[in-house]
C-alpha cells in the first residue's frame, strides 16, 4: 500500500489506459478522482463497488472552467491532490491522412485536448500539489514522439510537445518538490482502439513486428510504470520519459 492516503486525479480516467492506471493506483491505497467527458461518475461508482475510494466528475480538459472545477472537486472530496495524471487525449478518432490534408480545425482540436488540456490540468492542480509532501505529475506522451509516425502529424506533434512540457515543468516545479515525469506507451489495445477496427488493421501488425517482445500491448502494461512514478521509489527522478512499448524504441 505504497500510496495509502494519497489522492490521485486522472483525466480521461473512465476507460482505457486512464482507467487501468486509476485501478492500479487504487490497489496501492490511493483515493481516486476520475475526470472524463463521459462516464466519469459511472466509472468511479464501479470502482467504489470494488471497495476503492473513488469520485468522478465530468470534465472537458480543454475547458478552463471544467478543469478548475475538477481540481476544486478533488480538494473538497478528499482534502488535497498528491498525484496528477493528465491522460486525456484525442487519438482513436483521428483518421490518418497526409499532413497537407489535415485541416486547421483538426489541428486545433487535437492540440486543445492533448497539450492545452495538460497545461490547464497542471495549472489548476498546482496549489494543491504544492501543499503535498509528495507531489507527482505523470504525463502520458507516446512512442510516436520518438518514431515520427507518418499520417498523424498533429497527434505526433502533440505528443512531442508533452515530452517537452514534461521537461520544462520538471524544472519549474522542482523547487516546489513536485516531480514531473512521462510515460510513452506504444500502440495499446485500449477500449478506444478496440472500438476502431480500421485503426487496429492499420497499426497492429507493424507495431507487433517492431517489438522486441512480440505481443500485443494492453493498458495493464502501463500500470507498473505509473505506480513507480507515483510512489516513493522514484523520489529522486524528474523530467524523464519512460517508453513502455515492448522494446520497439530504445530511449
Amino acid at each position: 500500500m505504497k500510496l495509502a492516503g494519497k489522492v490521485a486525479v486522472i483525466t480521461g480516467g473512465a476507460m482505457g489506459i486512464g482507467r487501468a492506471i486509476a485501478e492500479g493506483l487504487a490497489t496501492e491505497g490511493a483515493r481516486i478522482v476520475i475526470a472524463d467527458r463521459a462516464r466519469a461518475v459511472e466509472a468511479a461508482a464501479a470502482m467504489s463497488a470494488q471497495g476503492f475510494s473513488a469520485a468522478g466528475i465530468a470534465t472537458d480538459v480543454a475547458n478552463e472552467a471544467d478543469v478548475e472545477r475538477m481540481a476544486k472537486h478533488a480538494v473538497e472530496t478528499f482534502g488535497g491532490i498528491d498525484i496528477l495524471i493528465p491522460n486525456a487525449a484525442i487519438f482513436t478518432t483521428i483518421r490518418p491522412k497526409p499532413f497537407h490534408e489535415i485541416t486547421a480545425q483538426e489541428w486545433r482540436d487535437v492540440m486543445d485536448v492533448n497539450t492545452l488540456g495538460v497545461f490547464l490540468s497542471v495549472r489548476a492542480c498546482l496549489a494543491a500539489l504544492s501543499r503535498s509532501t509528495s507531489g507527482r505529475v505523470i504525463t502520458i506522451s507516446s512512442g510516436v514522439a520518438f518514431k515520427g509516425n507518418p499520417l498523424y502529424l498533429h497527434y505526433v506533434a502533440s505528443k512531442g510537445a508533452v515530452v517537452s512540457m514534461t521537461r520544462s515543468l520538471a524544472r519549474e516545479l522542482g523547487p516546489r518538490k513536485i516531480l514531473v515525469n512521462s510515460l510513452a506507451p506504444g500502440f495499446t489495445l485500449s477500449d478506444g482502439v478496440l472500438a476502431n477496427p480500421a485503426l487496429i488493421a492499420g497499426a497492429r501488425k507493424p507495431s507487433l513486428g517492431g517489438r522486441t517482445l512480440e505481443r500485443d500491448m494492453y493498458p495493464s502494461d502501463l500500470v507498473g510504470a505509473a505506480l513507480f512514478f507515483a510512489g516513493p521509489d522514484s523520489a529522486f527522478i524528474t523530467g524523464q520519459t519512460l517508453v513502455v512499448d515492448g522494446g520497439t524504441y530504445f530511449h
